[in-house]
């Protein structure tokens, strides 16, 4: 296969936008935190960055890409540290089938990984340990997510030559399963191996910035056009379509969400435009190159609608999902892989295709919620018993930020701590 420049370049493009996407998920969950906890919701995103783009090239992309193992993980071995995964036995860069060369493709797989287990962090705010965190993100990133990934994309289990593949060839075009059921669940238990922050359900917790929150969802929303038109891995019509649904489900998904507000509380908000946002992106994520922009309508606005009543099931069964990593990634993420089977234009029941496509999208929906629970939640617990998982109440209530990272965002609150240790 010969280079092929144009697509090349549309793939680093892409991934150099997946990559803002970190930094602007630090944003928009720094603005959504306590003003004395910002530097550390901002921290545990790029620390995730860190920890994830050394492990990546180690053996992540090959527990993603190598060899398979019993359809559930790639040989870590097979091409540990990119070994033949760069250049052939001439010396020259491989070229995979689009014309781009395969170390490029490392590159784009590794900004997944690493937002993948950054979206978590919304789940703990406040509260968490940041050696612990940074723990959890190699631990996870390497018995979760990558096997995931190898099940989806790599081969394995829940690809296009996995068992189902014989009810329907499952879609998941850039990560609904991968990265949004997978962080959602692995949000949803760890709140729950947590707990609860101090004052949880008793005192405001309102966001302290939501300028802020904004221009982090303008971020997630600019990169999301790298993290779905780039699965297309070239420049043709497949981007074109992924670029379009990505912008007119997340139109939708705003338009959802502002509705239930509307309607529920009076008002539409900055907050729920901003959370309407990430809801379109998610859902449109696993459907992307699969619906028409019409249906990428539906499956937005529905979105919207469901996420905007799913972040307040957490007051009613009290589990503390600080930032409703759980209400829209989850719920969302669940939503968008399901829709395939009703909106998909060539296989959904809409559209002719009867009910494969539809039963496919459930079970790899649901095979995605029990091995992201089972295997978050024994990482967890062997965590909370080896290192624990709370800072001090101490530290909490006075600031993580303060006490874990020895600094403030903001004068203020620096000054007001000192004024309380000098009155004590």
């Amino acid at each position: 296969m010969e280079l092929d420049t144009g697509a090349t370049a549309w793939m680093l493009m892409s991934a150099s936008l997946v990559l803002l996407m970190t930094p602007g998920l630090a944003l928009f969950y720094g603005g959504m935190v306590r003003g004395k906890s910002v530097l550390n919701m901002m921290m545990m995103s790029f620390g995730a960055m860190a920890v994830v783009g050394v492990i990546y090239v180690l053996w992540g992309w090959s527990m993603s890409y190598g060899a398979d193992v019993g359809g559930i993980v790639g040989n870590p071995l097979d091409q540990f540290a990119l070994d033949g995964a760069i250049y052939d036995d001439a010396g020259e860069f491989l070229i995979d089938d689009f014309g781009v060369p395969g170390i490029v493709g490392v590159g784009f797989q590794a900004t997944f990984a690493i937002i993948t287990v950054a979206l978590i962090s919304g789940a703990i705010a406040d509260r968490a340990k940041f050696g612990t965190w940074m723990v959890f993100v190699a631990v996870w990133v390497t018995l979760c997510y990558f096997p995931m990934a190898h099940m989806v994309w790599g081969g394995g289990l829940l690809s296009g030559d996995g068992p189902f593949a014989s009810i329907a060839t499952p879609i998941d075009f850039a990560g609904g399963t991968v990265v949004h059921i997978n962080a959602g669940v692995a949000a949803l238990v760890l709140a729950l191996v947590v707990g609860r922050r101090k004052g949880f359900g008793a005192e405001p917790m309102r966001p302290h910035n939501l300028p802020l929150v904004m221009l982090g969802a303008a971020l997630l929303w600019f990169g999301w056009f790298g993290f779905n038109g780039g699965s297309a891995f070239t420049a043709d019509g497949f981007a074109g379509l992924a670029w379009v649904n990505t912008t007119v489900a997340t139109a939708a998904a705003v338009l959802g969400w502002l509705l239930v507000e509307k309607l529920r509380d009076g008002s539409a908000t900055s907050l729920g435009a901003a959370s309407g946002v990430v809801a379109g992106l998610v859902a449109i994520t696993p459907a992307a190159g699969s619906v028409s922009p019409v249906g990428s309508i539906a499956v937005g606005a529905v979105a919207g609608v469901l996420s905007a009543f799913a972040v307040g099931l957490k007051y009613r069964f009290g589990y503390d999902d600080s930032l409703d990593v759980v209400g829209v990634h989850l719920v969302s993420g669940l939503w968008g892989t399901v829709a395939i089977g009703f909106l998909a234009t060539e296989t959904g029941l809409f559209y002719g295709g009867g009910v494969s496509q539809l039963a496919v999208q459930a079970i790899i929906a649901v095979v995605a919620v029990v091995f992201s629970g089972v295997v978050t939640y024994l990482i967890a617990i062997a965590l909370k018993a080896v290192m624990g998982w709370r800072v001090s109440e101490e530290a909490e209530v006075a600031g993580i930020d303060l006490a874990v990272h020895s600094e403030t965002a903001y004068e203020t609150i620096q000054q007001g701590s000192i004024a309380k240790e000098i009155r004590a």
